[in-house]
């Protein structure tokens, strides 16, 4: 199994999060990863896979955490509600120094950024006021999860996030390529590319008693990019950074 150096940094109490579920083996690996670098780490995630959730929060239900291990929490929740609940209950004496989310399965780029339960945690808990950074691995839908190569860039890609100076009201996006450990490029800052969502379909399909129910469908295309955007720096093998706020003003509407 290809593996990386330590990460230069080190870092104290940290709280992890994901939307892919408790029992993702995204969020096994950072805890793997982050438990050798920090003094502290927390987990508190959804019992569920809550992908596309974006930011929602749970407002007209009541939520229920199970512990499930040594500073280890799985919520009734979304991905928003356990930033939430980590951070103004669990933690609310002893907050972490940062909050790490993911990593996910399969990237979270362009358009598809808004809908996303890692990058929404991340968000939240910025917005409590505390340092975040999500982190994704990309895949070609139907092929295999190149986790050995979120493993080997990992310390590499946080050292490079922990040593930019974004704003305060801004996450980091991380995102790493599909492609073998040994084939990634360089770290590199990016901007949240465009045009990588075709539509969504609603696909009908009949059950064994001859109901309907629904999937819904994203189709997707990536688009020809330079390196200088999330997706673009995907298709070149690089490890994209993005620093991503809560602005969504669209400047040509202003004009």
């Amino acid at each position: 199994m290809t593996s990386s150096a330590p990460p230069a940094h080190r870092l104290g109490r940290v709280l992890l999060t994901n939307d892919d579920g408790i029992n993702a083996p995204g969020l096994a690996l950072l805890a793997e990863l982050v438990a050798g670098v920090a003094e502290e780490v927390w987990v508190v995630a959804p019992e569920k896979d809550q992908s596309g959730m974006s930011r929602a929060v749970t407002l007209t239900t009541p939520l229920r955490v199970e512990e499930r291990g040594e500073r280890r929490y799985a919520l009734t929740g979304t991905p928003s509600d356990c930033a939430i609940f980590g951070l103004r209950h669990l933690l609310k004496d002893n907050p972490p120094d940062i909050v790490l989310s993911g990593i996910n399965r399969g990237a979270n780029v362009g358009d598809e950024v808004p809908y996303s339960g890692t990058v929404a945690a991340a968000l939240t808990a910025r917005l409590l006021g505390v340092p975040a950074i999500a982190f994704s691995q990309s895949f070609a839908r139907g092929g295999q999860v190149r986790w050995d190569t979120a493993r080997a860039v990992f310390a590499r890609s946080l050292d490079y996030a922990l040593d930019l100076r974004v704003a305060a009201n801004a996450v980091l996006n991380v995102n790493f390529p599909d492609v073998d450990a040994v084939d990634v490029g360089d770290v590199v800052l990016t901007r949240q590319s465009r045009g990588t969502l075709d539509r969504i379909d609603v696909e009908p399909r009949a059950d064994m008693r001859g109901g309907t129910y629904y999937w819904m469908a994203f189709r997707r295309h990536m688009p020809i990019l330079g390196p200088d955007t999330d997706a673009g720096a995907l298709k070149h093998g690089l490890v994209s950074v993005t620093p991503l706020g809560f602005d969504m003003t669209a400047p040509e509407g202003i004009a």
